[in-house]
């Protein structure tokens, strides 16, 4: 079982109200538990945990270093879950109330994002290893706590409602952070960590196995989970905490949501890539109207390669020609360009190999391609460990080192 579903978020929530108060008989006060339960709950924290939060003196209590860095984590992690009850609370039109937070419980928690995740009691149950009734019974107390309803049937289906499914991403934001601060606690003990990364087919080629084989050399202890998905996954996975980071997608204007932040990495050039022995590559010169006469296999609609490619027609005064496939798989892509007399719009790294053996090509254009800006994305409110910021900043560096690199001569 993870680590996490063992703690318990009214203890978690005392963490912070002990090192206010400086001791523990006006904390348990506060807390509304007896000192000897306050302190007992402290103590089998600590155990789990594997560290020591506080330093016990005759004066009071006093955090230690690592104990700041956890309480520092909990107290995010908490403020998601308090921003989610509210949520629940005002949608549903019921009165606030205080610390009702503390009321929920880690079981609780785990059921519903498991029933929303599978949307079957019974699937929920053998992912997280309770039985259906404890599942059921777990989403109900949880229902009847916050004071609204969250699961409704669907024929044999269980179906979220909207309130719920913005809950969950709360629930799941709090879960991160308690993670992230396992991994600080494991990073300071053993030198270990873990950052969890989305990438997009931009990266995939070259820029971020560099990355990672960088990162490796230097983290030796690090463990780094990278994930593959469209970009709509991505962005969704980022935003309820799943991921870290995600790398290799397009710039876009506006930003995708207003609780993540773009940054550029490198300037990217596109190219017209087709077979090594197509037709246009015996073409001295090739224009806008040359590229009318082929079939092209692009992305589909409001995917940024496809706008670059509808601009790439657009800005040589040329209305761009129907599709012949749309295609977001660069794997499929490239098949199709070995077989035929096809084009498509690439990145250097996404046909680089099949370049290197002279497979496929790039076609010039008069008056050139287009470039576009590469961009690392990460929510908005993201505090990574020093190992995570780590591998931030060696994006940040590789990035720029291959924005000065000199531009690839055609072949």
């Amino acid at each position: 079982m993870d680590k996490i579903y063992a703690l318990n978020i009214r203890h978690l929530d005392a963490l912070s109200v002990i090192a206010r108060a400086g001791s523990m008989s006006n904390a348990a006060e506060q807390v509304s538990l007896t000192q000897p339960a306050l302190a007992q709950a402290v103590g089998k924290l600590e155990r789990n945990l594997e560290i020591r939060l506080f330093e016990r003196r005759a004066a009071g209590m006093r955090p230690t270093a690592t104990g700041i860095a956890w309480i520092i984590r909990t107290e995010r992690a908490l403020r998601y879950l308090t921003q989610g009850v509210r949520l629940v609370r005002r949608s549903a039109r019921l009165a606030p109330l205080a610390h009702i937070e503390r009321r929920v419980s880690m079981v609780q928690l785990r059921a519903l994002v498991a029933v929303e995740h599978c949307s079957s009691y019974a699937a929920a149950a053998e992912q997280i290893g309770l039985s259906q009734p404890a599942v059921y019974r777990a989403v109900q107390e949880l229902q009847d706590t916050l004071g609204a309803e969250l699961l409704v049937r669907a024929g044999r289906a269980v179906r979220p409602t909207d309130l719920a499914s913005r809950f969950v991403r709360f629930a799941r934001l709090m879960l991160a952070e308690l993670r992230t601060g396992l991994d600080e606690i494991a990073a300071g003990k053993h030198g270990v960590g873990h950052i969890s990364i989305g990438t997009l087919p931009m990266a995939r080629a070259v820029f971020l196995p560099d990355l990672l084989t960088r990162f490796a050399h230097e983290h030796p202890g690090a463990s780094v989970e990278v994930r593959e998905a469209p970009y709509s996954e991505l962005l969704m996975a980022l935003r309820h905490g799943d991921i870290d980071l995600v790398i290799g997608g397009a710039l876009r204007h506006p930003a995708p949501a207003n609780d993540v932040e773009q940054e550029g990495l490198f300037d990217d050039e596109l190219f017209i890539v087709g077979n090594s022995a197509h037709p246009l590559r015996r073409k001295k010169v090739v224009i806008i109207q040359d590229l009318l006469a082929y079939p092209w296999a692009v992305p589909a609609l409001g995917v940024p390669m496809r706008l670059n490619w509808e601009t790439l027609f657009r800005t040589h005064g040329v209305e761009p020609p129907t599709p012949r496939i749309e295609c977001g798989s660069v794997l499929v892509t490239r098949g199709l360009m070995l077989k035929g007399e096809w084009l498509t719009l690439m990145s250097l790294d996404q046909f680089l190999f099949e370049r290197q053996v002279g497979a496929l090509a790039e076609i010039p254009i008069e008056g050139g391609v287009l470039r576009r800006r590469m961009a690392m994305i990460r929510r908005r409110d993201w505090r990574p460990t020093s190992m995570q910021e780590r591998f931030a900043t060696m994006a940040r560096e590789m990035g720029a080192a291959r924005t000065h690199l000199p531009s690839i001569p055609h072949l």
